[in-house]
């Protein structure tokens, strides 16, 4: 069994009141606290602009683990580490005010001068409460000072260059922790596992025996509340920058010298540097964008994306992104890395699906062609493995016929879900940033990302082109069709 190792810090959430907070930070602290990892000595202080008192505040933790108690361990003995501070993120006196809190339950709990910030808020205040942070001394303790921040990181590599040195200012890169819950998932963190632990799967993952890559990162729901900020992102920026590119990177780099956080980083780093950048007219050969329209799903009408609250009824935001990848190494020279991301579409699902070359010649040619071998990690709703076989038919004669070998892990379903913050929490806790992501990762991610933005944005296109309900526009079943495959469902 893995070692309860009791963490020891003063947790201080920025947007304690929010939505974030609720559904998934306090839940995952709650979670730490029943498994051991946290136990007397903390405390956590939840900021914003809302004159709360403590005690209100200790009711508000205490109704976000409604569901989620667990015997012997008392929300209200965990709520009473928590200590609220109205705050404004602009005012020198604020910071003042929080940090004789700080001192106090640093005291109190015996914290030894160990913090960690989250900021849970608009990141157009990032490097605002950096600044003070530093300059009224919340970093120049004897214990550890980390930061958590929460994406996007920049809208493009100027901002996020920007942000990035105003982080610096206060915290150095190994105190940064730039959070992507995807990295905490489950499955996510079995690609490593799965890759460099099977010797089976090892000495396959190259470019001899896969014929390609597929990343499906798909949604039911559209934009919802959240026009405003999709109107300024859109799916490429908010999902494709981070999320999927981090996940190309885990499948396409090499085997690390050592399962550490710098190896690991520095093999992801390599697999991003290899990735061929597209840019002009090669973006339509490559890319293709849509957005969704008005539809029926399940007898219910749904409105399309420009119907939305606070977006532009003539917006040219993508809501849709496929994309045709190219890791230009010896591993993946030719491997196409076919990625796709969208909202209001058929279905909720995250896989990866490898898809292995077919055999040099089918035995069995008396019947249809044989049925592809693809290794699927599903790594939500459902999370496991299927590896897609043939075998014989039972019976006379040498038919074949596809079987699904399956492990299933068990997991709450939905995406973004507590269990992935609640690693990450305690990775952060521990010092460990194998599963964060390092500045070098984030600007090369933009770099590529940005010479696409940039097409787009000097582009109007006919939107919106696909149906809500539907799995996209299709000009990305054209994509894939046009080397010879298809999308795997």
């Amino acid at each position: 069994m893995t070692e309860v190792k009791e963490q020891v810090a003063l947790i201080t959430i920025f947007g304690g009141t929010g939505d974030l907070a609720n559904r998934k930070l306090y839940p995952s602290l709650y979670h730490l606290f029943t498994k051991g990892f946290l136990k007397e000595n903390f405390a956590v202080i939840g900021t914003a602009r809302r004159p709360w008192t403590n005690d209100f505040f200790r009711e508000k933790v205490v109704e976000s683990l409604k569901g989620i108690e667990k015997e012997g361990f008392d929300p209200q003995d965990f709520a009473s580490h928590f200590y609220y501070q109205s705050h404004d993120v602009t005012n020198r006196e604020s910071y003042v005010q929080l940090k004789d809190l700080s001192d106090e339950l640093d005291k109190k709990y015996e914290l030894q001068g160990n913090r960690l910030f989250y900021l849970a808020m608009a990141p157009n205040f990032f490097g605002t409460i950096a600044s003070r942070l530093k300059s009224e001394g919340f970093v120049d303790n004897d214990g550890f000072s980390r930061l958590i921040i929460e994406k996007p990181f920049g809208r493009d590599l100027a901002s996020a260059q920007e942000l990035n040195e105003s982080l610096r200012q206060a915290f150095a890169e190994n105190e940064i922790y730039r959070i992507d819950h995807y990295l905490g998932k489950e499955m996510i963190q079995n690609i490593s596992v799965i890759r460099f632990a099977n010797s089976i799967i090892e000495s396959l993952w190259n470019n001899r025996y896969i014929d390609n890559v597929q990343v499906t990162l798909s949604e039911t729901l559209g934009v919802e509340d959240r026009g405003r900020y999709y109107e300024e992102s859109g799916a490429l920026r908010d999902m494709v920058q981070n999320h999927i590119l981090q996940i190309v990177s885990l499948l396409a780099m090499e085997p690390p010298i050592k399962l550490t956080t710098q190896e690991i980083r520095h093999e992801k780093v390599r697999a991003l540097r290899s990735l061929r950048v597209i840019e002009g007219e090669d973006v339509y050969k490559y890319f293709v964008r849509g957005q969704y329209g008005p539809g029926t799903v399940d007898g219910e009408q749904l409105e399309g994306y420009r119907q939305a609250e606070n977006v532009d009824p003539d917006s040219n935001t993508e809501t849709f992104v496929a994309a045709k990848l190219m890791i230009d190494n010896f591993r993946w020279s030719g491997v196409p890395f076919y990625i796709r991301t969208g909202k209001r579409l058929a279905k909720k699902a995250t896989q990866i699906a490898i898809q292995f070359k077919s055999v040099p010649m089918n035995l069995f040619g008396g019947q249809q062609s044989l049925a592809g071998n693809v290794l699927v990690i599903h790594i939500q709703p459902d999370e496991g493995i299927t590896l897609h076989m043939n075998v014989k038919e039972p019976g006379q004669g040498m038919l074949t016929m596809p079987i699904n070998l399956n492990y299933a892990h068990s997991s709450p379903d939905g995406m973004n879900t507590p269990e992935a913050y609640e690693k990450l929490i305690q990775d952060c806790l521990n010092g460990d940033a194998t599963y964060f992501s390092h500045w070098d990762e984030v600007s090369l991610s933009w770099n590529f990302v940005d010479k696409v933005a940039n097409v787009w944005s000097n582009t109007k296109e006919h939107f919106p082109n696909y149906t809500s309900g539907t799995m996209g526009p299709k000009e990305a079943d054209k994509l894939v069709a046009q080397d010879g495959f298809e999308w795997f469902e």
